[in-house]
């Protein structure tokens, strides 16, 4: 079992205060995941970036030992479960699985093609079949067990049920994490809980999934927020990062600081990506700098959807 806490997303917070604030919440959801699956060892891989994190999940985990929570013959049902905590080095890459489980390893957080799949003989960690999830999606597990899969269903919609926690950060009065329904519209977040752009500016857009998403532009403001809706408008849930842009944010500045961000954080593996990110850096430079030509932005174009296609993450 293996919980993922290295959310890389700017902005980005939501695993971390879970893990530095209600850190049993995360091993109750991994416990019962390990004992409907028979696993006997999880690991929770957290952020280099995170030091309270791991100071208060170690003080978690021990105080979980004395209790018999964890450790062998748990509770008397002669269910061994242990976990560790393993630290990352704070490459942005790890937070994709099969890196992850290369930083695990010891070795350089270098994604790899799949199959085997992580559940797969061969896949996972040393090679053991290994179930890897977000810590947000393990603490979901306990309240769905008291109260039923009915009821986590009721919640959200057909296709994305449940909540989702967002980090609602930038040009927005009320900042910080909010905790919502599925398929709640982008304008009822930024609007009705946010309290609107601050300084009474005009909304321009709202960045949401990270380095790996996109912008979405006031015309689609009533878009629902869930896993299928934010793809079709090209942008994604990812992480849960929200980031709201006013009239005064420049949209290639935007792109750019993204695109810097992902040119840094490439691991350097695979060419599509290594190539590509410094390739689309230089062509949006040119363009700011005035030197821009005609048929860059479509150059752009084909040179993203390349690296999309072919990148191994």
């Amino acid at each position: 079992m293996i919980a993922n806490g290295d959310e890389g997303d700017p902005g980005a917070f939501m695993d971390r205060s879970v893990m530095e604030g209600d850190p049993h919440s995360l091993f109750e959801g991994m416990l019962l995941c390990a004992y409907a699956i028979g696993a006997d060892y999880g690991m929770i891989y957290v952020r280099h970036e995170y030091p309270l994190a791991v100071k208060n999940l170690t003080h978690a985990i021990n105080q979980a030992m004395e209790l018999g929570i964890l450790g062998k013959n748990i509770l008397g049902t002669n269910f061994n479960f242990t976990i560790d905590i393993r630290e990352g080095a704070g490459a942005f890459v790890c937070g994709e699985s099969t890196a992850l489980v290369a930083s695990v390893e010891g070795e350089r957080g270098f994604p790899r093609p799949r199959p085997p799949r992580l559940s797969e003989r061969g896949g996972g960690v040393w090679g053991y079949p290994s179930n890897l999830n977000n810590i947000e999606t393990y603490v979901c597990v306990p309240p769905i067990i008291e109260k039923g899969a009915d009821w986590f269903m009721g919640i959200g919609t057909k296709n994305s049920p449940g909540t989702k926690v967002f980090a609602l950060t930038g040009k927005v009065v009320n900042t910080g994490l909010v905790e919502v329904p599925m398929g709640i519209t982008l304008k009822e977040i930024i609007y009705d809980i946010g309290g609107g752009v601050m300084d009474g500016k005009k909304f321009k857009a709202v960045q949401t999934g990270g380095p790996s998403g996109g912008c979405i532009p006031e015309r689609l403001l009533d878009t629902p927020v869930d896993f299928d809706t934010l793809a079709k408008v090209g942008s994604m849930m990812g992480s849960g990062g929200m980031v709201v842009l006013d009239e005064d944010n420049c949209m290639v500045d935007v792109a750019k600081y993204f695109l810097s961000f992902c040119k840094s954080e490439s691991c350097g593996k695979c060419p599509p990506c290594r190539i590509g990110t410094y390739q689309m850096l230089e062509i949006l430079e040119k363009i700011t700098t005035g030197k821009g030509e005609s048929g860059d932005i479509e150059k752009l174009t084909a040179i993203g959807e390349k690296v999309k296609e072919s990148a191994l993450c």
